[in-house]
């Protein structure tokens, strides 16, 4: 077969557009739609490719749409009045991110720098065509206000833990949430979580020296390793067990 016909086999074209819709389903905020719903989001998406460290927005951009994240992994950030980059949050796959922008009243600018940690690939769908999706079904709005309140509680207990526990703690609590997001098996050994000791330390929200500190211990133990830019939990159990006696 020609390649060039090929590529526009409409037999290849069904196949994605499958795929695409069992994903779709697979995500949180879509699993409980129906499948009008699911067409209507299909019809409106774009798909992006990125590269590894390449920008996705920018928090002094205008908002024009919604992120959705198809593989890879992304990193938003903000600046400090400095200049220094803090971690806001961690996007895996079948999360959402810009989300905020919706339903805004006036031009609104994304909220946050986001950066891809690995090559994958992104949803893109426009904000006012995703916004006349939530007017015409009333379901899919219910599924993205769960999403938001899911988001936002997630984003408390974080600024809790920042907050009151001391850097041993915090440490230990982002690991096994961060392997908890980035564990994509069911496995409890050798979770990769594509961060820097620095960009752990911000998302931790404490200096890098504090943080090395504790991992030497936790490396000591035989619980995580650090290895091409990656912190690699060795074993997630004996990671739980350290604050939650327990389990």
């Amino acid at each position: 077969m020609n390649p060039i016909h090929f590529l526009n086999d409409p037999y290849v074209d069904r196949i994605k557009a499958i795929k695409t819709a069992d994903f779709l389903r697979k995500m949180v905020i879509f699993k409980d739609l129906s499948a009008t719903s699911i067409n209507l989001i299909m019809k409106r998406i774009q798909t992006l490719t990125f590269k590894k460290g390449e920008q996705v927005m920018c928090e002094d951009e205008i908002a024009k749409g919604v992120y959705f994240v198809h593989s890879g992994a992304v990193k938003l950030t903000k600046q400090d009045e400095n200049g220094n980059e803090i971690i806001v949050c961690l996007k895996q796959i079948g999360d959402v991110f810009a989300e905020a922008c919706l339903f805004a009243k006036t031009s609104e600018l994304y909220p946050a720098t986001a950066t891809m940690l690995q090559d994958g690939q992104l949803f893109f769908l426009d904000k006012m065509e995703l916004e006349k999706g939530l007017h015409e079904y009333p379901e899919l709005a219910i599924q993205m206000i769960r999403y938001m309140s899911d988001s936002l509680r997630e984003m408390t207990s974080t600024l809790r833990d920042v907050a009151l526990l001391d850097v041993y703690a915090k440490t230990v609590k982002t690991l096994e949430r961060l392997g908890n997001k980035f564990n994509t098996t069911t496995s409890r050994w050798n979770i990769e979580i594509p961060l820097t000791i620095l960009e752990f330390a911000t998302v931790v929200g404490t200096s890098r020296e504090s943080v090395s500190r504790v991992f030497s211990k936790l490396k000591k133990e035989g619980i995580i390793e650090m290895k091409s830019r990656k912190i690699i939990i060795l074993d997630m159990c004996r990671l739980c067990t350290l604050l939650n006696k327990s389990y």
